[in-house]
């Protein structure tokens, strides 16, 4: 294996593991419990799922992947903050739609070469991506997985 080649599957096994974590703390959650504020005036759980299952779904467009999946999500979840919004998704629906987006996901990196990995993403220009070559597909990994252990954590405070 070339040095590209496991670095890519390091930070496949780092997003691997923190969807296994999330899958994980979201089985062990009730719907109700995902009602309850994180903290007191702050998001509530159901919110992060549909936060989540929003950001990935993005991921799609963002790494080339095709388009997303749930484009409704966006305005609730990325647009809008936490309560804004009286209508929203179930917690069901929302723990599926994440469930989905996370496993086409998982599908389409187990098919990406380093190559691919290596490429620009679709929200950098070329002539921007020639400045900064670590403005690749990769990168959006690794900040997406950061970005999920975070949220990780905001849900276990629910336990």
């Amino acid at each position: 294996m070339n040095e590209s080649n496991f670095i890519i599957s390091l930070a496949l096994s780092g997003w691997h593991n923190q969807v296994k974590a999330c899958s994980k703390i979201l089985s062990e959650l009730s719907d109700d419990q995902l009602l309850t504020d994180i903290v007191p005036g702050k998001n509530r759980g159901i919110y992060i799922v549909g936060h989540l299952a929003a950001v990935h779904d993005r991921m799609l467009p963002l790494l080339g992947l095709g388009d997303q999946l749930y484009p409704a999500l966006n305005p609730i979840f990325i647009q809008t903050p936490d309560k804004a919004v009286e209508s929203i998704p179930t917690v069901s629906e929302l723990r599926n739609q994440l469930d989905t987006v996370n496993e086409k996901l998982n599908s389409l990196f187990a098919a990406m070469t380093a190559t691919q990995w290596l490429e620009k993403h679709n929200s950098v220009s070329d002539e921007d991506f020639i400045k900064e070559p670590s403005r690749n597909k990769l990168s959006v990994l690794i900040s997406r997985t950061n970005h999920l252990a975070n949220h990780i954590g905001q849900l276990l405070l629910i336990k």
